[in-house]
């Protein structure tokens, strides 16, 4: 951890509202990401990402450091946005539009392509295979954090894997 983290860590823990938006300018994205990609709605990601900081503050004081600052708030964001997941169950999809018909597409493109595509699987195979596949969660842990089985977690990632491979296929 880097001194200026430390020092911003132990200062907001202390009630320095300052040091805390510098520590929130610095992580928001990181936490926004993990919550769109997670949720699929901008609008509920940003309000899993404030609620995010809303316990981060909550629990800074209780931070000790045995994780970096970066793997506690991660964890924060992940349980917060499924537990939003959790209670609403009717998530939206984003649109798929039209298919790209041009096989030169930009990397820039395809990225989109891939968000969308993502984001366009049933809820809860998006949510597994966004935890195991971009964040790195074992299914054991991905079983926990959403309440089933580790088989249905295993499950539901083959079915996402499946359904993008039949989207980018013919690419």
């Amino acid at each position: 951890m880097s001194e200026e983290l430390e020092h911003l860590i132990r200062a907001s823990q202390g009630g320095d509202l300052q040091s805390f938006r510098k520590l929130h300018a610095q992580f928001v994205g990181r936490a926004y990401g993990i919550c769109l990609r997670l949720l699929a709605d901008a609008q509920k990601a940003e309000d899993a990402c404030q609620e995010t900081f809303l316990k981060v503050w909550q629990q800074l004081p209780q931070f000790r450091g045995d994780s970096s600052f970066s793997t506690w708030l991660h964890s924060i964001a992940t349980r917060t946005a499924i537990d939003l997941w959790r209670k609403d169950r009717v998530l939206r999809l984003v649109d798929e539009g039209e298919p790209d018909e041009h096989p030169g597409s930009s990397a820039e493109q395809i990225s989109d392509d891939l968000e969308k595509a993502i984001a366009s699987l049933p809820a809860q195979a998006r949510a597994v295979f966004v935890l195991f596949a971009l964040e790195g969660y074992t299914h054991p842990e991905i079983g926990k954090l959403l309440g089933i089985a580790e088989g249905s977690s295993k499950a539901h990632y083959h079915r996402a894997r499946q359904l993008l491979q039949e989207r980018f296929g013919e690419r």
